[in-house]
């Protein structure tokens, strides 16, 4: 099941305290992010990364230039469950092909 970022609040550093539409709450360290590069290089200017809002729309947080992170992902790293199946890294090897038996 999805759920959905219904509010969020800057707690500090790359920190900000999370709350989903079944009511369960954390916090979510986006520091990890800083190093991913592209869209996430925002992330390194603390204004910008403050600059945050729910977008009810797609039931998660954003940020300016359409930057967003899913919100499974988010749940997953406020609450500590696991990610929705659909969204766990594949353990096979790139290229190969595993057929069900």
């Amino acid at each position: 099941m999805l759920h959905d970022v219904v509010a969020a609040n800057y707690e500090d550093g790359y920190r900000i305290a999370i709350t989903f539409d079944d009511g369960k709450r954390g916090v979510v360290d986006f520091s990890e992010y800083l190093s991913k590069g592209g869209v996430f290089d925002h992330f390194k200017d603390m204004d910008f990364f403050r600059d945050f809002r729910v977008n009810d729309e797609l039931g998660t947080l954003a940020w300016r230039h359409d930057i967003d992170v899913a919100p499974e992902k988010l749940y997953s790293k406020a609450t500590g469950g696991p990610l929705p199946e659909w969204m766990e890294p594949s353990r096979e090897p790139p290229g190969k092909t595993v057929l069900p038996t």
